[in-house]
């Protein structure tokens, strides 16, 4: 008895896989006007359909979408198929929502940044018995180390 070359096997497998997924695609001649596709062929279509447009490249006779189908129905059974395969817009929400976490890290370390900064200058200018500062300039001082502090920090995360 001789073992199947994993290799080969899988090479099977893909091209069954394939034969089998484009035998039920859109645009053969399983549907007329009399007979047209409907809800359940649509979800079909939408679930296949990046494998009927790869086909579709090399193959004319196979069509993304059916032509002859019920309208609303398979069109709104052929979308949820897409959705379902590509995921709808939850991609957009997701990073949106990493870009606003990052956001807000970035605002928190700014602040821990900026607090330390005051700190160490309050200690420095209190240390120096010459000069003593109101908390208007301070607060003057604060602003300017912020706006320079976040001009830097971009600078140096749009050079990655």
């Amino acid at each position: 008895m001789t073992s199947f070359n994993s290799g080969w096997y899988k090479i099977f497998a893909i091209v069954s896989l394939a034969l089998i997924l484009s035998a039920c695609t859109a645009g053969d001649s399983q549907f007329t006007q009399e007979t047209p596709a409907g809800f359940w062929w649509g979800l079909w279509h939408g679930i296949i359909s990046i494998i009927s447009l790869i086909i579709h490249i090399f193959n004319e006779n196979v069509a993304v979408y059916e032509t002859y189908n019920t309208g609303g129905w398979y069109d709104f059974g052929f979308l949820i198929g897409v959705i379902s395969i590509w995921g709808g817009g939850c991609h957009m929400n997701c990073k949106s929502a990493e870009k606003k976490q990052r956001e807000k890290e970035w605002d928190e370390i700014g602040e821990k940044v900026e607090n330390k900064v005051m700190r160490k200058l309050k200690i420095w200018a209190e240390d120096d018995d010459e000069t003593t500062m109101t908390d208007k300039e301070w607060e003057e001082i604060g602003e300017k180390v912020e706006k320079k502090l976040k001009r830097k920090i971009r600078e140096w995360a749009e050079k990655e």
